[in-house]
């Protein structure tokens, strides 16, 4: 009897041990699942980086792909870039073999202004530009590369100075901030015109006037000539032949204005231009000699020989006249906007500068006075 109950005893631990085992079993299996159901949901929930994997295969999204689209491709660089200039020009000197253009395109003129600090000028070429964004860019050098120059944030010309180094008058150097001005603003697609002023420069016709007149051109307006005695091939060195011979030797006005393709020509120019580099220094002045003689020895033929910038040299010297407030009358910037006749697209025409320099800052309330309303600008 004793034996019955004992083996009685030993069968019920037994069924209990393998009743707890087995309920434990499947309650560790449970917790299981639900922690891998969780962990499943996490990894496969919808996200803006991830997408749902196919059953059964882990994938690692993607990071979100760089645009390379034509927008991205067409979008300039911020002005302030890192490029040295030979980055800067070889990226400039790009042209497209595809002529035609897969896109809705605008011609822009972009104005170039060499300055030795700030564009003192400013708020007349404000009253001049208001209205026409989109159809101007504004690329600025400051020949002083260290000047602090403050501009408002809602001038036309905040953000426009470009990496700039310092330039010296009559030095090559600023044949090369010239090119560096030209090389920026290639970088624009839009850009098809390209005219170099200064900051003692003045418009004498209103936005739409200048933009007809450049946009519609068949021709570049660099002035080029040949000039006997001292300031004329009396700077040219004999070292620089063969390359540039005495009689391609010419002289100009640095103020120029030419079309996209010659600007690409000028930046990209090596063989040319190390010969000015080399032998067109001292009182050589490679400003008023490289860019008219390397045009009319290479692209003569889509050259008008002269400048849209009035200029008067009258009373000698190194320096053309200055002008000043008492200058600044109705009568004068009439005369200048009438100054001469000339050719325009092979027809006579009596529009021959566009630009005048060169006025001091004491001008400025006067010119702000006369000018809008003499040349209608946008008020």
């Amino acid at each position: 009897m004793k034996s019955t109950q004992n083996l009685l005893s030993v069968m019920l631990v037994f069924a209990f041990g393998l009743f707890f085992g087995v309920t434990l079993i499947f309650h560790l299996k449970d917790i299981s699942f639900s922690l891998r159901f969780t962990q499943f949901s996490l990894s496969t929930t919808p996200s803006a980086t991830s997408t749902a994997a196919p059953a059964g295969v882990d994938l690692v999204a993607p990071p979100l792909p760089v645009d390379l689209g034509l927008k991205g491709f067409l979008k300039p660089p911020e002005l302030m870039h890192h490029m040295t200039d030979e980055e800067l020009i070889w990226r400039a000197s790009m042209v497209p073999k595809v002529r035609d253009y897969p896109f809705e395109r605008t011609p822009k003129v972009a104005f170039l202004f060499l300055t030795r600090g700030p564009v003192v000028l400013a708020p007349l070429w404000e009253r001049f530009f208001k209205g026409y964004d989109g159809l101007f860019t504004i690329y600025v050098h400051s020949s002083d590369s260290s000047a602090k120059v403050t501009v408002p944030k809602d001038s036309v010309f905040y953000g426009r100075r470009i990496p700039s180094k310092d330039v010296e008058w009559g030095k090559v150097n600023m044949v090369e901030a010239e090119r560096r001005l030209l090389a920026n603003a290639l970088l624009d697609f839009s850009n098809q015109r390209f005219v170099l002023l200064s900051e003692a420069c003045i418009p004498l016709f209103n936005f739409s006037t200048v933009y007809s007149y450049l946009v519609n051109s068949k021709h570049n307006f660099v002035e080029s000539y040949d000039l006997e005695g001292a300031v004329g091939r009396g700077r040219y060195s004999k070292k620089m032949a063969p390359i540039v011979k005495i009689k391609e030797w010419r002289k100009g006005s640095q103020w120029f204005e030419m079309d996209r393709d010659l600007a690409i020509e000028v930046i990209a120019d090596k063989m040319y231009f190390s010969v000015f580099h080399d032998f067109c220094n001292g009182k050589c002045y490679a400003d008023e000699h490289y860019i008219p003689t390397f045009v009319t020895k290479k692209f003569g033929e889509t050259n008008s020989n002269r400048t849209l910038t009035f200029v008067d040299w009258a009373k000698g010297g190194p320096h053309p006249t200055k002008y000043t407030r008492n200058d600044v009358t109705k009568d004068f910037l009439m005369k200048l906007r009438n100054d001469k006749s000339c050719e325009y697209n092979g027809k006579k025409n009596q529009t021959c500068h566009l630009f005048a320099r060169k006025f001091t800052s004491h001008a400025l309330d006067r010119l702000l006075r006369i000018a809008p309303k003499l040349m209608q600008f946008n008020l």
